[in-house]
């Protein structure tokens, strides 16, 4: 199986096709915290066990971090600690303060999302150009390892080329040698969110708010296998037809794709 998957391109990951288990409480509970934590990722444990029990749970703040943890949330609210290099890996310096982003390719950025299922959860994971907000990949996973991150990685770089530089929290995903291996074969410059600092990779996060309003919410999807039929669909709409304020009320991908024309014609 780990020789068809290679053969494939595909992390032996996202082969599996049953998402994480978990009581069906705790599915519930994680249910309404991935909810308030999207519309208040200031939440955290103690906050969320609080609005827990207005619900009517019978909660303890262990179990609220345990399933947080698992979720991969944490407050965005200042700490001493937050997503956690692995031992031995190496931390690299944030390279965007105040950098001025003007075109594609300049920098892409990448982070990991929980999704809910009705009987589970699995992880996403994306690549993204900064500039444009343009999805350049992404992948499903049912563990939140570096393998996925890896394949979205590899991805994008051979459809796309390559970034200038690229941005990640400290999460150890994206600290181990794997991801940064690939970053620096390809001569990409690697930036990593300070601690604590979530506004330091904020074109990601609003990416994350966007999809869970505007499809994961909507359509509830029951297994693995719908859900990334569903999110190519939306990933398509969300680059090519869905116009963004901040772009001027042009797509992703007119931004992309328009500005690397017109910097090949120049």
């Amino acid at each position: 199986m780990r020789r068809q998957c290679e053969l494939l391109g595909l992390p032996r990951s996202s082969y599996y096709r049953e998402p994480a288990g978990e009581s069906e409480e705790n599915l519930e509970l994680t249910m309404f915290i991935d909810e308030e934590y999207t519309r208040h990722p200031f939440y955290g444990s103690r906050k969320m066990k609080k609005y827990l029990k207005r619900l009517g749970y019978k909660v303890g703040r262990k179990r609220v971090q345990r399933l947080m943890r698992l979720m991969g949330l944490s407050s965005i609210a200042p700490k001493k600690r937050t997503s956690a290099p692995g031992d031995g890996h190496k931390i690299y310096p944030y390279l965007l303060r105040n950098l001025d982003i003007n075109r594609p390719d300049m920098v892409w950025t990448s982070d990991i999302t929980y999704i809910r299922l009705r009987g589970g959860f699995v992880y996403l994971t994306v690549v993204m150009d900064w500039y444009s907000r343009y999805v350049l990949s992404w992948e499903v996973s049912i563990t939140m390892d570096e393998e996925f991150c890896v394949s979205a990685l590899e991805r994008a770089l051979r459809v796309h080329g390559k970034p200038e530089i690229f941005n990640t929290d400290q999460g150890s995903q994206y600290t181990g040698a794997a991801f940064t291996g690939v970053l620096k074969d390809h001569g990409i410059s690697i930036s990593m969110d300070g601690k604590g600092r979530v506004m330091d990779n904020i074109m990601v996060e609003r990416l994350w708010r966007t999809v869970k309003y505007e499809d994961i919410y909507i359509k509830d999807y029951e297994t693995v296998e719908d859900l990334k039929k569903g999110l190519r669909s939306y990933f398509w709409f969300y680059n090519n037809e869905r116009p963004h304020q901040g772009l001027g009320d042009r797509t992703p991908a007119e931004v992309y794709f328009g500005s690397l024309q017109l910097r090949e014609a120049a």
